[in-house]
């Protein structure tokens, strides 16, 4: 059986979740959309089911996974509805929706109302992708009420920078927020990881915690306590030694300085192991840090075992976990860790915990 495979410990994801609901306070539902970032939506669904306030996820698909498989939480479309067919289903199964458009109130509207619906009305207060603008709010909140099909209207924004604390603009989306809501009821609802985290003036009802569920920090330079939740891991194939001089792998990219003993592993960018690293990008074996050496290929790559003698055929290889943060790899690959982590295909997934 090929060795790649990821490990997912559901005791740090509850870990992780229940760290965000203590630093924010409130309630807080765990973000699972696109598969729970790549880890499986069903199976941390139900490991936090003891624990989570309720969840979140993009589109009506995802929570209709979810219901199948028991899931009996509120869940929230962050996309909220495309049609009035999608509204019957969300009344019927008593999903909670984003609003963040006209088109959206106008379903709403124009639906008999079998179940009361429970909305969030989301407020553009800067990242300009979605949302009422400020001075809209106030007139979709009343449009909301007036439909007599809302049974309760949660307020919420997105922010743009949060994860990065020395920029003010996330300051400065909370002061819109606050004054375009300043006389509509409802709770409140602002805080994504970084915001968790980082910004307590963003602390309210709710807090939507994502991408720190699964241990990859947004803001790692404060070391948050949070554990990594993936583990991608697979066993060293092959070895072969290369003089110097010698090139390695497509494009001859690396070419030995030294004698050098390189190990094939079981792990490619077919599986979602990203093939812009460059070389160098740590690897650990057996527990020994060392690195990748040339570029990655669909099904392999290959890493450096010179200064790991006792390491050979067998040996385990942790491409992230926790002796190698899923962020330092995103950083070499030019990308965030979310895109790594909702990626991983084609290697088993072992549940623990």
């Amino acid at each position: 059986m090929r060795p790649a495979r990821a490990l997912i410990d559901l005791d740090a994801l509850r870990h992780n979740y229940l760290l965000a609901r203590a630093r924010h306070g409130g309630r807080a539902l765990a973000v699972i959309k696109a598969n729970a970032y790549g880890h499986g939506a069903i199976a941390c669904a139900k490991a936090l089911s003891g624990v989570a306030d309720g969840f979140a996820v993009a589109f009506l698909d995802e929570a209709l996974s979810l219901r199948a498989a028991g899931i009996q939480h509120p869940i929230l479309l962050l996309e909220g509805v495309f049609d009035t067919d999608e509204l019957d289903v969300v009344m019927r199964e008593q999903l909670w929706i984003v609003v963040h458009h006209a088109a959206q109130i106008d379903m709403i509207e124009r639906t008999p109302a079998s179940q009361p619906l429970h909305v969030w009305l989301k407020i553009n207060t800067g990242m300009n992708r979605a949302g009422f603008l400020p001075e809209q709010a106030p007139a979709a909140w009343q449009r909301l009420h007036d439909s007599g099909r809302v049974a309760s209207c949660t307020l919420m924004t997105h922010f743009a920078r949060a994860d990065e604390p020395d920029v003010l603009s996330t300051t400065d989306q909370i002061a819109v927020f606050d004054d375009a809501t300043r006389h509509l009821p409802g709770p409140r609802s602002l805080a994504n990881s970084s915001a968790v985290l980082g910004w307590q003036a963003a602390h309210r009802d709710w807090a939507r915690p994502g991408i720190l569920l699964y241990g990859a920090d947004p803001l790692p330079a404060a070391d948050n306590g949070l554990r990594p939740v993936m583990t991608l891991q697979s066993q060293v194939m092959a070895v072969r030694d290369i003089p110097a001089g010698a090139a390695l792998g497509y494009g001859g990219r690396f070419v030995a300085e030294r004698a050098t003993r390189v190990g094939l592993v079981a792990m490619g960018y077919a599986d979602g192991y990203p093939r812009t690293v460059p070389d160098g990008t740590p690897v650990a074996v057996d527990g020994h840090l060392t690195c990748l050496i040339g570029r990655v290929s669909m099904d392999m790559l290959t890493i450096d075992l010179t200064d790991v003698p006792g390491c050979g055929i067998g040996s385990t290889v942790e491409l992230w976990g926790a002796q190698v943060p899923v962020n330092r790899i995103a950083s070499a690959a030019g990308t965030i860790a979310y895109e790594l982590l909702c990626n991983v295909k084609r290697v088993r997934f072992e549940y623990q915990g």
